[in-house]
């Protein structure tokens, strides 16, 4: 999505305690490119694979971890706007805002493959293994099948007993959709059969560091290493990316270190 508005003081006036919030730790920090209007971000083979959005400016990008370098990057036309992408097979799939159009990127040499047909507006994407799953600001997340993107189904987000709208970037971890929010500092643990919200994970004091006291720089980018157990975070324009852990147990203070 653009850029963010509104929606401070999500943990105090969007939960009433229901719903459990747990707190996180920095493991460790790492450089990232401050200039990178980050949209979606996952984990494969080694590498950090990044969208990048606004017009002019939208790219997919493969980075190295240990120091944000950009070992490899694909502009989409100039007149895009880049929003999520998610590994299918040897591809990564990335969408556009407002744009109708996605693409298939070679993982390897992010080598345009084809283009499809994305109507509505296109959020976040993350795959469960069997289908592609679909943000687009509401509260709905759909299903999508990786070779047509025709809709399988849909689910409703719920939380506190309401639909909760804007679900941006999308990962897929150990069997929970983990979403951001557009402009809250939380990442919405959701249940993707029912799409009930399981749990708050707080992000305060992270974005707070990162974002230096700008608004815009919201949180947005969670990528999971699977092989190592790893989840990553950043945000639109941070100079860091987080491996953080996240408590165990809800009410943790928050991140540290």
């Amino acid at each position: 999505m653009e850029r963010a508005t509104g929606g401070g003081g999500v943990l105090n006036g969007l939960t009433a305690r229901m719903i459990p919030v747990y707190g996180c730790r920095i493991v460790k920090a790492y450089p990232h490119d401050p200039l990178a209007f980050t949209q979606g971000l996952l984990w494969h083979g080694g590498w950090l694979y990044e969208s990048t959005g606004l017009v002019g400016r939208s790219a997919i990008r493969k980075v190295r971890l240990r120091d944000g370098r950009v070992m490899r990057s694909a502009a989409l036309p100039e007149a895009l706007f880049g929003e999520g992408l998610a590994l299918w097979g040897d591809e990564i799939v990335s969408v556009t805002y407002r744009d109708g159009v996605g693409f298939r990127w070679d993982c390897e040499t992010l080598e345009r493959r084809a283009e499809f047909a994305c109507p509505g507006e296109a959020w976040g994407l993350t795959s469960d293994g069997e289908s592609l799953v679909m943000s687009d600001g509401s509260a709905v997340l759909r299903f999508l099948d990786p070779e047509t993107m025709a809709e399988r189904r849909r689910v409703t987000v719920i939380a506190e007993n309401r639909p909760i709208g804007l679900l941006n970037d999308l990962q897929w971890v150990n069997g929970e959709i983990l979403a951001n929010m557009l402009s809250w500092p939380v990442i919405a643990r959701i249940d993707p059969p029912s799409g009930r919200v399981i749990g708050w994970i707080d992000l305060r004091p992270i974005v707070s560091e990162a974002s230096a006291g700008d608004a815009e720089k919201v949180a947005n980018g969670v990528a999971h290493d699977s092989h190592r157990n790893r989840l990553f975070v950043t945000g639109k324009n941070w100079a860091r990316l987080y491996e953080i852990a996240v408590d165990s147990v809800a009410g943790g203070a928050g991140a540290s270190g």
